[in-house]
């Protein structure tokens, strides 16, 4: 029987506007924004965006990021520039580009590019702020009974792991985290054509363990999954994919599969149906398509590295991360801005790049 867990909190109803706050995300394999306004438990969802615009791609020939590339995701982000002055002015902003940006020589040049074209700011940032953030994307889903959970993102040119522990008081923090410096994007340039070979496939799941034993040997990971001790939470489109083919759902439903929890068992019969498919038939897949039909094989290796290195019973999937964790880091803060501690209203703007603020109307 399915089980669900949390996934009402970035709902409510929406009695009266907050004020707006707006994030992006610009991956290596797509552009994807949401606005939102806080509720008294955590935000309501009021516009989304989503383009695949592969910034990444080919970016393993040579560390550059194509003129084409840059080009689709000017565009998507000019879409994502009028959404966000219909609902101007915002609170507060914050536009970060992850893996693609971090590793291309041309980066300033494409920043540049953005900023002349759509007068938005992007901001690159570490391996280490996009853990964090999928974190506290994934805060909601997090079961206060267990103490500690392993979250996992994998995106289109990097994956990050971060173990995380909830305090006695109910704070969250990171106890450590690794990068693998490949996601689905490059596991499908990498090997190249309409499906992966077997060989393929092996290789990535033993590169990704044997990354996976040097953080198994310093945080000793293994006996605290094996106790159930650690909630293991999933991000990324092909985790939720994998919820979408387990429920046979007829097209991607996010309220079904957000928080859905699937055992160890489940995820791998999942992996091997997809497998199965083939390129043909996850082309025809309705929650698949022949947009994500390579990229999913890719993150099944990913998946299917940490299912059989460490003794997974269950996963936890998630279809919210960066986006989200973005929000309620700009929410959290700017409710902390407005209010002292005797609750006296006051009006503090924090200034700078991490936050991404312009002024309302700027350019």
């Amino acid at each position: 029987m399915p089980k669900w867990r949390g996934n009402s909190e970035i709902k409510g109803s929406q009695n009266q506007n907050n004020g707006y706050f707006a994030a992006i995300d610009l991956g290596t394999n797509s552009c994807r924004l949401v606005i939102a306004e806080p509720t008294p438990s955590s935000f309501h969802v009021v516009e989304t965006f989503s383009r695949v615009t592969r910034l990444g791609e080919g970016i393993i020939n040579d560390n550059m990021l194509s003129k084409t590339a840059i080009r689709r995701t000017i565009s998507a982000l000019k879409v994502c520039r009028g959404i966000i002055d219909e609902y101007s002015p915002m609170v507060r902003m914050r536009f970060v580009a992850t893996a693609a940006c971090r590793r291309a020589l041309n980066c300033k040049e494409f920043e540049q590019a953005v900023a002349r074209d759509t007068g938005l700011n992007v901001e690159v940032i570490s391996s280490k702020e996009e853990a964090r953030l999928a974190v506290v994307g994934c805060m909601p889903l997090l079961n206060r009974m267990i103490k500690r959970a392993l979250v996992f993102d994998i995106g289109g040119g990097s994956t990050e792991i971060s173990l995380a522990r909830i305090t006695d008081s109910g704070r969250t923090f990171i106890e450590g985290f690794v990068s693998l410096p490949y996601g689905v994007v490059t596991v499908s340039e990498a090997f190249p054509g309409k499906d992966m070979t077997n060989l393929a496939y092996n290789t990535i799941v033993e590169r990704t363990q044997k990354i996976l034993q040097e953080f198994e040997d310093k945080y000793n990971i293994s006996e605290a999954v094996r106790k159930q001790e650690i909630q293991i939470i999933g991000t990324s489109g092909t985790v939720t994919v994998l919820g979408a083919v387990h429920l046979n759902l007829p097209r991607y439903n996010r309220a079904a599969v957000d928080g859905l929890a699937m055992s160890g068992d489940e995820v791998n019969k999942v992996i091997s149906k997809i497998k199965k498919l083939g390129y043909e038939g996850r082309c025809r897949h309705s929650c698949i398509g022949k947009q994500k039909a390579d990229l999913t094989i890719a993150g099944c290796t990913i998946i299917e590295a940490l299912t059989t290195f460490w003794p997974v019973s269950e996963i936890t999937i998630a279809d919210r991360g960066i986006r989200e964790g973005i929000l309620l880091d700009m929410m959290h803060h700017q409710k902390n801005n407005y209010f002292h501690k005797d609750g006296k209203y006051r009006r503090m703007f924090r200034k700078g790049k991490k936050y991404g603020e312009r002024k309302s109307g700027s350019h």
